[in-house]
């Protein structure tokens, strides 16, 4: 399986934990991956994105249903 979001390829990042002592151990951060179905081009597609990426999608859907409401009461 892989660590990688499918839309921003936000994947895997290493590092080192690092105790009191400054003993470095091997670290691994990985994203936060939920699977989602999305529609595209009105098909259902199964991708898996991070939660930050569906976050922004959530903000920018809102925007576009903000403009087209708003678009809507300036032509009535």
């Amino acid at each position: 399986m892989s660590y990688k979001c499918d839309l921003t390829g936000k994947g895997k990042q290493f590092g080192h934990n690092v105790s009191f002592s400054q003993r470095k151990t091997a670290k691994v951060w990985k994203p936060n991956l939920q699977v989602k179905t999305i529609m595209i081009d009105g098909q259902k597609v199964r991708l898996k994105l991070a939660a930050s990426t569906i976050r922004t999608l959530k903000k920018y859907q809102a925007e576009e249903l903000a403009k087209a409401q708003k678009a809507e009461a300036q032509t009535a």
